[in-house]
């Protein structure tokens, strides 16, 4: 073989392995990579957000048909609580917006493998007040009101310390699970002062 058939078939070698290793340099941008982004909220998250976004809305619902005329004890515990449940359903929100989810569940409770005793799996939302219970509270007024509001207001935390616990005993770590146990927390210490006035009244929380 000649010099110069030598030098062009190396030539020609060098040329090919140059664009092998090229096309391979351009391939991710010829044809990107589908990979799938990890969820902003797992389905557990997911589904406690929303459903202590409705919980934490009807205790919003409690405090404002109580009568304004209340003991100003009970009438300081329903604003506490009202500010409170406010900013965190602030946070609920921005989570199910960030996950591009609706604010509440169609299917509430489902994210609820078990009690907070590891049970049986709810199927429905804890201490929820039902509708004739609203409407007696609105008609309410003076010291039947404030037993009234305390009792379902009692019941109405109960289960929202059960949710929360719920919640902070399935997941393993992150922002959602600090924030149930932080629910859990507060919820359970109001929920004593909760049967402190309820004693002084000489009831006993709602069953």
């Amino acid at each position: 073989m000649s010099v110069s058939r030598t030098l062009r078939a190396a030539a020609f070698g060098a040329a090919a392995v140059f664009l092998l290793v090229l096309g391979a340099a351009l391939r991710p941008l010829a044809f990107p990579e589908t990979a799938t982004p990890a969820p902003v909220l797992t389905a557990t998250e997911l589904g406690f957000v929303q459903d202590m976004t409705a919980h934490h809305q009807q205790a919003l619902i409690l405090t404002e048909r109580l009568d304004p005329g209340a003991d100003p004890t009970v009438r300081r515990l329903a604003d506490q609580i009202a500010d409170t449940q406010r900013m965190e359903i602030g946070t609920l929100l921005g989570w199910t917006q960030l996950a591009g989810a609706a604010p509440t569940s169609t299917q509430p409770m489902a994210w609820m493998t078990s009690n907070h005793h590891g049970t049986t799996p709810a199927t429905t939302m804890p201490g929820m007040a039902t509708t004739a219970d609203l409407d007696a509270l609105f008609a309410a007024r003076g010291a039947e009101a404030e037993t009234l509001f305390l009792q379902l207001m009692y019941r109405h935390h109960a289960g929202g310390v059960t949710m929360a616990r719920a919640a902070d005993a399935q997941l393993t770590t992150g922002p959602v699970k600090q924030a149930a146990r932080a629910m859990a927390q507060s919820q359970s210490q109001e929920l004593g002062y909760l049967g402190v006035l309820l004693d002084l009244r000489g009831a006993l929380p709602a069953p």
